[in-house]
């Protein structure tokens, strides 16, 4: 519905509550994102502040509400979803907004109390499924966390249940929210992603040299310990081939001990800028994705926007975006030995690689989300809660 921008006043008010770390000023792919959606709605953002780089403490967004927590991971998380009601019920004083959207289930069930005891003229809530919930508590951060599994799993399907709406990234993800409400979600797009950075240089064609890449954070739900099991196999079978890793997170020493391994071989960035992420597909001759779960995969959307195939396991949203034979390869999760088969044969015959790659460059037109497309469908998901769930 590409809107012009209206009057503040006009605009639907809607509060945006993730557990995602912001800096200000916010990076040009950021503003992009949030400069398209206020134009279409009066936003409030909830998250927390810093990550990657310092926060400018002279920087001002009256959109934003950021706060700080303890630096420890675990203790972080539960001070936000503890302290969220509280920030929430000041935004909503002060902006009287018409809907608040979560960005998981767990923004939603911190929420759930404070929006049951304002009553019917409450916010409409709006619960975001990026990935499989069931799966936090076991593949993500401290394996601590396994033991909340049951407790969290709950929560999140109430959250789901009891929301005004939900909405999907894939089909995958639609299934699931379709599966624990009862209802289709009210709106299934992708979030925004930075792909101009990724789309405005021309494509190149595929290195001479094999390489691979990989791009991601370094959490168990990516599996980097087996794909660091595949990459050994496909190390000692294609002596010329070179391995990039991206990405940082607790499961660091896996790329470390590859690179003491083949030092001549492996390098790593722990960050990259898109621009900068953009060049090291380029150099590449195929983007590795062994996750044991995944909502949509973002890399994927990267990879084939600069024209290279993805060799993936078989779960998640992944399934909707690659095919084997077309854009990529296909394996079974937990299955070292299948990936590197499949790494190896796209490696070792450029004319397969190619036909590969151009499958990859074909499918990313129908990818291309802007920021002001984007910001199109996060306004009609809001529209169509509103008109649903009038008071």
């Amino acid at each position: 519905m590409n809107v012009p921008s209206m009057p503040l006043r006009m605009r639907p008010r809607v509060v945006f509550a993730g557990h995602t770390r912001y800096d200000l000023p916010l990076s040009p792919s950021l503003a992009r994102k949030w400069d398209a959606v206020s134009a279409r709605l009066h936003v409030r953002v909830i998250g927390s502040a810093g990550s990657t780089r310092e926060t400018d403490e002279d920087a001002v967004d009256d959109r934003f509400r950021l706060f700080r927590f303890p630096n420890s991971r675990p203790l972080e998380g539960l001070a936000f979803y503890a302290s969220l009601p509280v920030l929430a019920a000041a935004e909503i004083r002060s902006l009287r907004p018409h809907a608040i959207v979560a960005q998981s289930p767990y923004e939603g069930i911190s929420l759930l109390p404070l929006l049951r005891a304002l009553g019917r003229r409450r916010p409409r809530l709006i619960v975001e499924v990026h990935g499989d919930w069931r799966t936090a508590a076991t593949l993500y951060g401290s394996s601590r966390r396994r033991a909340l599994s049951p407790v969290a799993n709950r929560a999140a399907a109430t959250a789901l249940q009891h929301a005004d709406a939900t909405r999907a990234l894939t089909g995958y993800t639609a299934r699931l929210a379709q599966e624990a409400t009862g209802r289709s979600p009210i709106a299934v797009f992708p979030t925004y992603f930075d792909l101009h950075s990724f789309s405005r240089e021309p494509r190149v064609p595929l290195p001479e040299t094999p390489s691979v890449l990989w791009v991601g954070v370094l959490e168990r739900y990516k599996n980097p310990a087996g794909f660091a099991n595949a990459w050994r196999a496909v190390a000692q079978r294609v002596p010329e081939v070179r391995l990039r890793m991206v990405g940082q997170g607790p499961l660091e020493e896996v790329v470390r001990s590859l690179m003491r391994e083949f030092p001549e071989r492996v390098d790593y960035d722990r960050r990259l800028e898109p621009h900068a992420l953009a060049k090291r597909y380029d150099e590449a001759t195929l983007l590795a994705l062994p996750s044991r779960s995944e909502g949509m995969g973002r890399v994927i959307l990267e990879a084939f926007t600069r024209g290279r195939p993805v060799v993936a396991t078989d779960v998640g949203g992944i399934r909707d975006l690659v095919c084997t034979g077309h854009n990529g390869v296909l394996v079974r999760s937990g299955d070292d030995n299948a990936l590197a088969d499949a790494m190896i044969a796209v490696l070792t015959d450029r004319r397969y690689a190619s036909s590969l790659a151009a499958g990859a460059a074909a499918d990313s037109l129908q990818h291309q989300w802007t920021a002001e497309r984007y910001a199109d469908a996060v306004a009609m998901m809001v529209e169509r809660t509103l008109q649903r769930n009038q008071p």
